[in-house]
């Protein structure tokens, strides 16, 4: 299982929302450089930065950050926040991203995703599943879409897509522990994708639990930042897993 550390950013910040609530916004003394860094030095191959303020915006606020990162740390980034077409993806591809994760546009505009997949290639996306009671919730999480998980898995599986990032909304940022239940219900429906779990981390426990699934991935954000958890520590269970993930 490869884990993946969260840089979150907002006004050029690092920040944690809990439950995608912008109003609880909580921002931490380290600039994104520093704690990519971090990371690096940690040993982790991969890093999940999210522009949040792209939802307020609806527009790429971090690009220079993005190059700041790519041009100083040797790690390969997932970019995700604000992209609505081909000229952003373009846009943080150039900055340096090694894949993009796409939500909301999946969703709304369905003929554009299958064009930008077919331009760019199914490798540099990852598909986010941000889901509240198995359905999926687009514009920063404020709409039901009135889709399942499983139908737009279906969907993108069939553009190619297989790689995809399921956070549940009710425990992001809360600490509690992540929703195995609902991953294993992914994976028996669908094994055969590279499936990232995203939400609710709160312990070395937490990923030691996830680590017993056929998972592909763990993101962990505010339970570093918070200091349930040690990256150092986090980082020996990625080495033990299949570190050879890509």
């Amino acid at each position: 299982m490869l884990i993946i550390p969260a840089i979150d950013i907002l006004n050029n910040k690092v920040a944690r929302l809990t439950k995608g609530d912008f109003n609880k916004a909580k921002y931490y003394d380290t600039t994104p450089l520093e704690i990519a860094r971090k990371y690096e030095e940690a040993g982790f191959q991969w890093l999940h930065i999210v522009d949040l303020g792209a939802t307020l915006d609806k527009k790429i606020n971090i690009l220079p950050t993005l190059k700041e990162i790519k041009n100083n740390v040797r790690i390969k980034v997932e970019f995700g926040g604000g992209i609505r077409g081909s000229s952003q993806v373009k846009e943080v591809l150039n900055a340096g991203a090694d894949r993009i994760v796409i939500g909301s546009l999946s969703i709304k505009d369905k003929a554009l995703f299958a064009d930008i997949v077919e331009e760019y290639g199914a490798d540099k996306f990852v598909v986010a599943l941000d889901s509240y009671n198995e359905r999926i919730l687009v514009k920063g999480w404020t709409e039901d879409s009135g889709v399942s998980i499983y139908e737009h898995i279906d969907y993108c599986r069939e553009l190619g897509i297989d790689t995809f990032l399921c956070t549940d909304i009710s425990r992001d940022g809360t600490l509690t522990g992540s929703n195995t239940q609902l991953y294993r219900k992914i994976l028996e429906y669908s094994p055969d994708i590279k499936l990232i779990a995203s939400g609710g981390i709160g312990s070395i426990h937490d990923v030691l639990v996830l680590s017993q699934l056929n998972i592909y991935a763990v993101i962990v954000g505010k339970a570093i930042y918070e200091n349930k958890i040690n990256i150092k520590d986090l980082a020996k269970i990625g080495s033990k897993e299949n570190n050879t993930l890509s």
